[in-house]
């Protein structure tokens, strides 16, 4: 498995007119968590893209338990519990750090496409690093 913590405060932007933060802003923490974790273990999204790769989110879920507030700090914890096949998933817990609560869960799965759209395998490069990574944790 691989785990990667990251760390974001709430900002004003972040909340609705109740004051809890917008559900939708809970995929971009998600994309934030998700491009560090990947970057943390060698694997720039533009590096990627660079050799031809897209990963685009093809399917996206998020379960909310508790909200979270202007200027909560939160922690989400980004895995990946299985090596990739046709697709890559991706899971996050999302905790509010002050008070030690989780506050969602959700995750992301991404095919593997090629420039021109269409599907590919996962590439060996990505795969390797993947397994090198997965075996050290």
């Amino acid at each position: 498995m691989i785990k990667h913590k990251y760390k974001i405060k709430v900002f004003y932007k972040d909340v609705d007119q109740m004051g809890i933060v917008y559900y939708s802003r809970y995929f971009e923490y998600f994309e934030q968590a998700r491009t560090e974790m990947l970057s943390s273990i060698g694997l720039n999204v533009t590096d990627i893209e660079t050799e031809g790769i897209q990963l685009p989110v093809i399917s996206s879920h998020c379960d909310y338990k508790k909200g979270a507030k202007f200027e909560d700090n939160l922690i989400i914890i980004s895995s990946l519990n299985d090596l990739p096949k046709a697709t890559l998933k991706i899971n996050y817990e999302v905790y509010n750090k002050d008070i030690n609560t989780l506050i969602a869960l959700g995750y992301t799965v991404h095919a593997f496409l090629k420039k021109n759209g269409k599907p590919t395998k996962v590439p060996s490069k990505i795969l390797l690093k993947l397994k090198k990574e997965k075996i050290a944790l």
